[in-house]
């Protein structure tokens, strides 16, 4: 940067030294590297290259006697050249200014970036530049043909700069050397102009642009600036508006959307100009964003998102909205107050959150909307729907599709407690006098590949209510059974489940287009906005977005959300030492395994899956050696200590389900109950339907101590409340 020549008088034990604050070339034009980033310019004028001449190079010393001979200096060239001292009687009777500590803020291009940096300008008007806190305490210059001293005051000028820099955290944020702040993004620079600005305001700093104004800060735009008009056009909300920057230029809402995109607080307008958005806008911004759908070029939102929109409404300064957005708005005002009276033919005993449950169902069923239940496994998720389809079983017939595992106990459930309802399992009469003679009250119970190969019957049948059980079955939009669900016709949906996504955001996707189509966008769109901000870039913003549009159609309770109102889970881990033989037993399985693998063919992807199998026999080996060796003797020290409990369990008058990932192992079980005379049930994944569901009836009427069930075959759609001791073998 170019920089004004100085010269400098300082006082020492035997007189004084007046030298020029840089050495000059022989041709007066002279480049200084200063730091690995700063260059110096100096170009003395004709008289301060003279001067340097007459000094011999640029250095004199005069003894304390020759203070007057000074004096003489001092006033001769003054004019010519700014005088940096700390002797403050040198010039006799001249013009004397206190300093001006103010900082000023030069900010400069910087390559692709921009430099600032602070200096404080001690004639206010007139140069030199000095860094604050540094340098001379006296400077002399030539102010309208006059002497003139400035006595600087370095406490005050560093005591600003500091000011400065704990205003504007990101100065902070970088390296700086001699107050000197490099920024090779134009938006860090802009980011600083902001923090700054109130300072500027205020009359605390100085802006200086040494090479123009390249980069501009017009102001900032709030909320208050923020205008939107809403109208109503096929079945969606068209959304128009956009920001007043000045009396002559508006940015529409659509370009400011676009812009808000490249999370920049900061919008540019032309040639450097930038206008920053509050926080609070950028935020508002981006969340309407989200709600926001491209249809037919113009921008709308789903009749659905009515409420969320509703509240990103607030602070807007003007918000100008027809008549059919103001219906919604009514409508969805008076759904907070609406209660359902509890259905009359139902004689279940519903705890305070299933009722509450119960009134949420039935206030998505008056709206006209989806809605999914998607409690922990173990709530009560069948009985609250039993309540809503018992409410409504004079609108009509109402359809539950379950996995083929569940869809008796659904049966038997609705006979318990919802005797005004006529549950009827497709399938086991004629099906197609079954659909013909459907009416209201009925409840067709169907599993997912029946409705799979039914599809274009039920199809034609507009039901009051669907309920979609352990609806993760149709979490694949590309398989013939999601697809024959979203052809399903009902004046109400409901899905229930305990895990909405398994694997990854699509299938939340996929569940919504059936419960509320269009709500989401395109699957594409969908990925684009959502998808993949949350699951690859982790976007906390877009993922709090989503929570906000769906919470309307969702209602999630966990078990420790309703505690209270649960008896209380104890889980106990019993470890089991295995006997000496049995250490032995598996020691040699374990070395084996390591044989085998080592000398196994290919790298480690082509090993893996043995390992894996290695890996599970040793598994079965801890379980019982059986399970690895049908022909052992060694007995099974994990086997015995569940004999124990269960002989304490069935003496104290407790019911226990013993559950096991290996058939095999349940075998042994099963053998070992047997030897010992105890009651029992049965049931994994080749026990036929009607013997698993006799099995699951005769347990919870009091007719076995014990229930075996594999893993894979329990693990979710049974209703098993007759025990109170669960042991996982």
């Amino acid at each position: 940067m170019k920089e004004e020549l100085q010269l400098r008088i300082d006082e020492t034990g035997e007189g004084y030294v007046i030298h020029f604050s840089h050495p000059l070339e022989n041709d007066g034009l002279t480049i200084i590297r200063e730091t690995p980033t700063r260059y110096l310019l100096l170009q003395p004028t004709p008289a301060q290259q003279r001067i340097f001449q007459l000094m011999s190079g640029g250095q004199i010393s005069l003894p304390k006697e020759a203070k007057s001979q000074l004096l003489k200096i001092v006033r001769h060239i003054s004019p010519m050249v700014v005088i940096h001292t700390d002797v403050d009687d040198i010039a006799g009777k001249v013009e004397t200014i206190e300093g001006n500590a103010t900082p000023h803020i030069h900010l400069l291009p910087a390559g692709d970036g921009f430099k600032l940096e602070i200096f404080v300008k001690p004639f206010t008007e007139e140069p030199p530049y000095a860094k604050p806190g540094k340098g001379h305490t006296v400077l002399f210059t030539k102010i309208n043909g006059l002497t003139t001293k400035a006595i600087r005051n370095l406490e005050a000028e560093e005591e600003n700069a500091r000011q400065v820099e704990e205003a504007c955290p990101t100065l902070s944020e970088f390296p700086s050397e001699n107050r000197e702040w490099i920024f090779e993004q134009p938006e860090l620079a802009l980011q600083a102009l902001l923090e700054l600005e109130p300072l500027h305001k205020e009359g605390k700093i100085v802006m200086e642009y040494p090479k123009g104004q390249q980069l501009q800060l017009k102001g900032q735009l709030d909320m208050s600036r923020l205008r939107l008009g809403i109208q109503s056009r096929n079945n969606w909300f068209e959304v128009e508006g956009g920001v007043q920057l000045d009396e002559n230029e508006v940015l529409d809402l659509k370009n400011l959307l676009a812009l808000s995109r490249q999370n920049s607080r900061f919008v540019k307008l032309n040639d450097g100009q930038f206008v920053a958005l509050t926080a609070q806008l950028q935020q508002k911004l981006q969340d309407l964003d989200a709600l926001l759908s491209d249809m037919d070029n113009a921008l709308a939102i789903h009749p659905l998102a009515v409420g969320v929109f509703d509240d990103f409404a607030e602070g807007l300064s003007e918000l100008k909205a027809d008549a059919a957005w103001k219906e919604q708005l009514q409508k969805l005002h008076e759904l907070e107050n609406f209660r359902a009276e509890p259905p009359e033919n139902f004689t279940a005993e519903l705890r305070q959150y299933q009722q509450e449950g119960y009134q949420w169902l039935m206030r998505l069923a008056h709206w006209g909307v989806g809605a999914c239940l998607a409690d922990d496994m173990g709530l009560g998720k069948t009985v609250q729907t039993l309540a809503v389809l018992s409410k409504r079983a004079e609108s009509g017939p109402a359809l539950v599709v379950a996995p083929a595992s569940v869809v008796r106990n659904w049966y038997h459930e609705a006979r318990r407690f919802a005797p005004g309802l006529e549950p009827i399992i497709f399938g086991e009469n004629d099906r197609t006098e079954t659909l013909r003679e459907l009416k209201a009250g009925d409840l067709l119970l169907c599993s997912y590949g029946l409705m799979q190969q039914e599809q274009e019957r039920l199809t034609k049948i507009e039901f009051s209510t669907i309920v979609l059980d352990e609806a993760q079955a149709i979490k694949n939009r590309a398989t013939k059974r999601s697809k024959a669900a979203m052809q399903l016709k009902a004046g109400f949906r409901i899905i229930t489940t305990g895990t909405p996504i398994e694997n990854h955001l699509g299938e939340l996707w996929n569940l919504f287009r059936f419960l509320n189509p269009g709500l989401l966008g395109s699957l594409e769109v969908f990925t684009e906005k959502y998808a993949l901000p949350i699951e690859r870039d982790n976007d906390h913003a877009r993922r709090e977005q989503l929570r906000r549009l769906l919470r309307p159609f969702i209602l999630r309770r966990k078990k420790d959300d309703v505690l209270k109102e649960l008896p209380p889970k104890t889980e106990v881990t019993l470890e089991v030492e295995l006997s000496p033989e049995e250490r032995v037993f598996y020691e040699a399985l374990r070395r084996q395994a390591l044989e085998n693998i080592h000398s196994s063919e290919g790298g480690f992807n082509q090993k893996r899956f043995q390992i894996l199998a290695e890996l599970m026999r040793l598994r079965q080996a801890a379980c019982h050696p059986r399970l690895v060796k049908a022909d052992s003797k060694l007995q099974s020290s994990k086997l015995q200590l569940f004999g124990e409990i269960v002989e304490e369990l069935i003496g104290e008058g407790h019911k226990a389900l013993v559950f096991s990932q290996f058939v095999s192992h349940l075998h042994i079980i099963e053998n070992w109950v047997k030897s010992r005379g105890i009651k029992y049930q049965y049931l994994d994944g080749s026990t036929p339907l009607p013997q698993r569901d006799r099995a699951i009836r005769e347990f919870q009427s009091g007719e076995g101590d014990l229930f075996l069930i594999s893993l894979r075959a329990g693990g979710f759609g049974l209703n098993l409340t007759a025990a109170d001791y669960v042991i996982h073998m």
